[in-house]
């Protein structure tokens, strides 16, 4: 029997409060979701996200009803097609469904209730509406990176305990970076190497993961860009059959919004990690 039964039993209501939080936040997540996919589709059909108010099938129309619009489960009840044309609905849904409810419960694990889960997962949702659009267009919607960029600056001082100098510094640093290596490849190559729409990306970037992590941002996102790229990239260097060197686009966006992320969830640790074993 425990010495203290009283503090005993405030560590499992504690525990049980977690628990019970970190479910919540999985589900928020996978209910917003849902809601990411109608923005994807919506972002790159030119659609209005407001109007229709209810989801529907991109190939016929039909209005989902309510029990087809569960996340996961919606999808895999229905084996991955439209209840009315039969025709295939996109893995993109419930992989985009599972993302969101993994990143809510990743930021639900490292920073607990309070606003600063609270800001983080509403970025996170930018976040992954940007890549998935950028994924399927090879382009970065402009506003929304601005929009996001300015309530970054506001939330990061108040919310995200970085200075507002730091996140001004982070956004100045990482647009700025990216903006020299896009002039100097076009300089040297002749050829666009760098999209302007991932600039604009960094200046949202920026205030999120302070200036400290901005090194970590695209150190990940470079190493992630190669690692899901690689057979691709192995093929730029050859040339096809009337000689011309192989270009294959790759969206640079996605990766900067994996590297984000990972700075804001094991940024400090790798950060600390990197720190022990250089002393």
């Amino acid at each position: 029997m425990p010495e203290n039964p009283g503090a005993f039993n405030r560590k499992a209501a504690r525990m049980d409060e977690t628990t019970v939080f970190r479910i919540l936040a999985t589900v928020l997540g996978l209910v917003l979701g849902s809601f990411y996919n109608v923005c994807i589709h919506r972002g790159l059909t030119g659609e209005s996200i407001a109007n229709p108010p209810r989801s529907k099938c991109p190939k016929c129309g039909h209005f989902l009803s309510w029990w087809e619009n569960i996340p996961l489960v919606s999808w895999l009840m229905l084996r991955g097609r439209c209840r009315n044309c039969r025709k295939p609905i996109s893995a993109r849904y419930p992989l985009v469904e599972a993302l969101s409810g993994a990143v809510a419960l990743a930021l639900a694990v490292k920073f607990g209730p309070g606003m600063t889960f609270a800001v983080y997962l509403a970025f996170s949702g930018l976040l992954i509406v940007l890549a998935f659009i950028d994924l399927a267009s090879f382009m970065l919607p402009l506003w929304p990176m601005i929009i996001g960029a300015v309530l970054a600056m506001v939330c990061a001082p108040l919310f995200l305990g970085i200075p507002l100098v730091d996140a001004l510094l982070a956004a100045g640093v990482g647009a700025g970076t990216f903006w020299l290596v896009r002039w100097a490849y076009r300089r040297l190559r002749g050829i666009e190497g760098l999209g302007e729409g991932d600039i604009w990306l960094m200046l949202l970037l920026g205030p999120l993961t302070g200036l400290r992590h901005l090194p970590f941002v695209i150190l990940a996102s470079g190493v992630s860009l190669i690692a899901f790229n690689l057979p691709m990239l192995l093929r730029q260097g050859r040339r096809d059959a009337q000689g011309n060197p192989m270009q294959t686009p790759i969206p640079y966006g996605p990766f900067l919004c994996l590297g984000a992320m990972l700075a804001i969830l094991v940024g400090d640790d790798v950060l600390a990690w990197y720190l022990g074993t250089v002393r």
